[in-house]
């Protein structure tokens, strides 16, 4: 049985183990079934090939891919550079990936849609998503309510549909919370791993990251703890078991 590539983009340890910890339990998979690479620690080995994999799964992180090259942090830039150098691969051959937050920054940079922070950035929080009429027929989303709150922190977003891409669930303070490259090339805005002790853990990792002032960490926790995020899990374990 194939791996599932898990790749992420998080420089700290505990929010990275806690991430990885995440999608493990909320899409189904074990240890085994993954091959795991942090990108801050390790390269991708010269022989990775996607096609090898069940599907490839990108995590979030703190890295924004419309940050200008002069001012982004060197150890961001790599990882960027590593995720993106598998994007053509996955794309040419409609290959399964599922990215996650900074995922679909990821893919919207590889199809040369724009990403930005001059619209629709979002606190941290829950929010709210409504599937689309295209979305509605997307195995992905098949039977889930039409309106469901999410997990989601982030500064840039799409800024416009990448061509080539249908638009699945949409938002009002940021219209493109997921999107389908092809057939089975997704990505998400929101965290479809996280669930409120996940966010409570990455609030107080990044309270000094600039996505809230640190004063607001407790109270976030507390909206955070009080929200209903049941169903964005339900996509992720439905991508792996779709494509494993």
């Amino acid at each position: 049985m194939a791996k599932f590539l898990i790749l992420q983009l998080r420089p700290e340890t505990d929010a990275s183990d806690n991430e990885f910890q995440a999608i493990l339990e909320k899409s189904g998979l074990d240890e085994a079934r993954t091959h795991r690479i942090r990108l801050d620690c390790e390269d991708l080995p010269d022989t990775l090939d996607p096609r090898d994999y069940a599907g490839t799964i990108v995590g979030g992180g703190p890295g924004c891919v419309s940050d200008p090259a002069d001012t982004k942090d060197p150890l961001e830039a790599r990882i960027e550079r590593a995720c993106l150098s598998l994007m053509p691969r996955i794309t040419a051959d409609d290959l399964p990936f599922m990215g996650c937050c900074y995922g679909i920054g990821i893919l919207g940079h590889h199809l040369g849609a724009t990403v930005s922070k001059e619209r629709y950035g979002e606190a941290v929080g829950p929010t709210t998503c409504a599937i689309t009429p295209e979305g509605a027929e997307d195995p992905l989303l098949e039977g889930l309510p039409e309106r469901f709150d999410a997990f989601v922190g982030h500064k840039e977003a799409l800024q416009h549909l990448p061509q080539g891409t249908a638009h699945l669930l949409e938002g009002t303070a940021c219209p493109y919370q997921m999107v389908r490259h092809g057939q089975n090339v997704y990505a998400t805005q929101f965290h479809p791993e996280a669930d409120a002790a996940v966010f409570e853990t990455r609030i107080r990792i990044y309270r000094t990251r600039g996505y809230f002032p640190p004063e607001q960490a407790d109270s976030l926790i507390a909206t955070c703890r009080a929200a209903d995020v049941r169903f964005p899990e339900q996509i992720l374990a439905r991508f792996t078991s779709r494509y494993g």
